[in-house]
């Protein structure tokens, strides 16, 4: 190092005492001005998914990958207008999950800020195709107060259970990933009424079944999903008595109709954990295990959180 600078003082002697001038400098310096000025080039990064078209009300991988020659300190975004959480899972690529809401008609936008290693950004939009789900429609009977328009009491219920439950899908985007890459089925039973499905209840009231409802005798056990952390223990008016995990990472699981809760608030359980009991608490026509998976305020179906786990 102390040669090479040697060796530049030299030069620049030589060129004095041959009466020639040195190079022209900015603000004095010693470089020509032309590398002063030689601009920043940065390769955008890649922006992949999986599966290629993910289904309608399911979850899906997105992958950001840095080029070669331009790291990445960080990846931020959003899909559907909820949070993306990137982590690094190699030297180049960062990934997250994302849900593929029911009724997304001809994909969605995933908006995507990289944020490179000299600390300058890039921003990216890419469009993710979807690939549309198929449902059927079924006709149901319950009790004559949950097949009519709500009482303005029973709507304003509705309404607290609700917010209870868009809370804890906030929490769950503050909260970092806690389940790794291991999900389970909360019962092994028959699926009695899948997810997307239309309901007609006494043949007024329609919606869509935003949950999988899976067969059960008062009393059988139900099991968390993936570990996480009880977020919310109460009774709701349609949902009857619940439970709700927060796995971090954006996402939040229910568990729903149950007879009896086995957990209390704040506790951190792990993926197999008995949670509750099957009932027929709410607005129901059996005892069974309504089961919902959400990411943020997105529903999605809740085998493919298993099925994502299961995937490398």
């Amino acid at each position: 190092m102390n040669r090479l600078v040697l060796i530049g003082l030299v030069g620049l002697g030589m060129a004095a005492w041959l009466g020639l001038a040195p190079p022209r400098a900015l603000g004095g310096g010693d470089l020509p001005a032309e590398a002063e000025i030689r601009p920043v080039i940065r390769m955008e990064p890649a922006v992949t998914w999986l599966p290629d078209a993910p289904g309608e009300g399911r979850l899906f991988r997105v992958r950001v990958t840095a080029s070669e020659h331009t790291p990445l300190m960080g990846v931020h975004g959003s899909v559907g207008g909820e949070e993306l959480h990137f982590e690094r899972t190699s030297q180049r690529d960062f990934e997250s999950l994302a849900a593929m809401p029911v009724g997304a008609e001809g994909g969605v936008t995933a908006q995507i800020r990289a944020v490179y290693r000299d600390a300058g950004e890039g921003r990216l939009e890419a469009r993710i195709p979807v690939t549309p789900g198929s449902y059927s429609h079924e006709a149901l009977r319950v009790a004559p107060r949950f097949g009519s328009p709500l009482s303005e009491t029973d709507q304003a219920r509705l309404d607290s259970d609700r917010v209870l439950a868009r809370r804890a899908s906030a929490r769950a985007h503050r909260t970092p990933r806690l389940w790794g890459d291991f999900a389970v089925t909360p019962r092994e039973s028959v699926v009695t009424s899948g997810f997307g499905d239309g309901r007609v209840f006494n043949g007024q009231v329609s919606s869509r079944h935003m949950g999988l409802d899976l067969r059960g005798d008062p009393g059988d056990t139900v099991v968390a999903a993936a570990r996480g952390i009880v977020e919310v223990v109460a009774p709701f008016l349609l949902a009857g008595n619940v439970v709700y995990l927060n796995h971090g990472g954006g996402v939040v699981s229910g568990y729903f109709h149950l007879s009896r809760q086995l957990v209390a608030e704040g506790d951190t359980v792990a993926a197999g954990t008995p949670i509750g009991l099957v009932g027929a608490t709410g607005r129901v026509t059996g005892p069974h295990l309504h089961w919902v998976v959400r990411y943020g305020n997105v529903s999605v179906d809740p085998r493919s959180l298993v099925e994502l786990a299961d995937s490398p």
